[in-house]
């Protein structure tokens, strides 16, 4: 959903964090390659391509939507922490956003041929038939595993997470809280991400169930990928639509762009900000005040949970459950922001 905005030219770039920046310029550098990669590969497809594990490691692939948002970067980070310490080697690839299914499945495909011992997959469908269908046939050669988002299949070995309808019952409870039925109506829109995606509908459906007991009026729902550019279209659009909302709830990069667009333009500087998950950046604005709360799902301990169960599958050959952290609401006074862990400020893994 874009809309054309003139404030745009001067926003967009302008705001950006220091970790954005630096994922955009992980993206410039892979497209700089593109042409070198296209010759490479014409190579490649003559030969026969080598088994994941010929030096004897333990080889997986991680599959997720992109890493435009930094909540995946921390979980490829504890990923990468946990695979550390059991000599497990990791391949990572993005599928390019929520729409690129096609993407998605061709890579788990590849991930298949090249003789892996296990796939993690951040999907970016909870429930399309291609996708599952994918997921059917490879199940039977090697044990495929549901990473972070909802993934509605049957023949999965296991599955890290945490119960995204929580997620918003958690936060839409404590808005009800600030906002009990009977107090002064607050006007609000919420940011999030495609309809596609496995946590979307979950989430929204535990938001409002939370904020019933609320004076909170969702005025409208807009969706985007959740890539900074396409999340900042959907602010813009938002703003635009309502401008007198009093609250945003949104996405983190839908609050990041939030953020710098009122800096920028000075316009809806009274609208209170609520994330629906953590990043650096939201971490940092709930330090300073600027966001009012976040649920914290952990994700840098999803991958860390990710390894131990696929380990725990590949050695004791049991498929496992539904595994991950527990939800807590962050806020600026209840003393748990400090505690929070997220990726290094240089971390980017190395994406195939």
């Amino acid at each position: 959903m874009t809309v054309s905005n003139p404030i745009r030219e001067n926003t967009s770039i302008s705001f950006l964090s220091n970790v954005c920046r630096r994922i955009f310029a992980a993206y410039a550098r892979r497209c700089t390659t593109a042409i070198g990669a296209m010759a490479a590969a014409v190579f490649w497809a003559m030969l026969v391509a080598p088994p994941a594990d010929a030096d004897g490691k333990t080889t997986v692939c991680v599959l997720v939507p992109h890493f435009k948002d930094e909540y995946w970067l921390s979980v490829g980070y504890g990923l990468e922490q946990e695979a550390s310490q059991h000599d497990i080697a990791l391949l990572f690839f993005e599928a390019g956003g929520y729409q690129s299914l096609a993407e998605q499945i061709a890579q788990l495909d590849d991930c298949a041929k090249r003789g892996v011992d296990a796939i993690l997959l951040g999907a970016v469908s909870s429930d399309h038939p291609e996708l599952l269908a994918t997921i059917h046939a490879i199940s039977g050669k090697l044990p495929v595993f549901g990473l972070v988002n909802e993934l509605l299949s049957n023949d999965l070995s296991g599955r890290i997470g945490v119960d995204w309808q929580e997620m918003g019952l958690v936060l839409g409870s404590y808005l009800a809280e600030i906002h009990p039925a009977g107090t002064a109506v607050q006007k609000a829109v919420l940011i999030s991400g495609p309809a596609e995606s496995g946590w979307v509908g979950p989430l929204e459906r535990g938001l409002r169930l939370g904020l019933a007991q609320s004076s909170i009026e969702i005025l409208e729902v807009f969706r985007a990928d959740t890539g900074l550019r396409q999340q900042l279209s959907a602010v813009e659009e938002a703003f635009s639509a309502h401008p007198d909302a009093e609250l945003l709830i949104g996405s983190a990069p839908a609050v990041e762009a939030a953020i710098g667009l009122i800096r920028a333009t000075n316009r809806q500087t009274g609208v209170g900000l609520v994330s629906t998950y953590i990043s650096h950046t939201i971490k940092r604005a709930v330090m300073n005040g600027r966001v009012l709360a976040v649920p914290f799902d952990d994700p840098r301990q999803q991958g860390v949970l990710a390894i131990r169960q696929m380990l725990r599958f590949l050695e004791q050959g049991q498929s496992a459950g539904f595994e991950g952290p527990e939800i807590l609401l962050i806020n600026g006074t209840n003393n748990r922001i400090g505690s929070i862990i997220l990726s290094p400020a240089d971390y980017f893994p190395i994406i195939q």
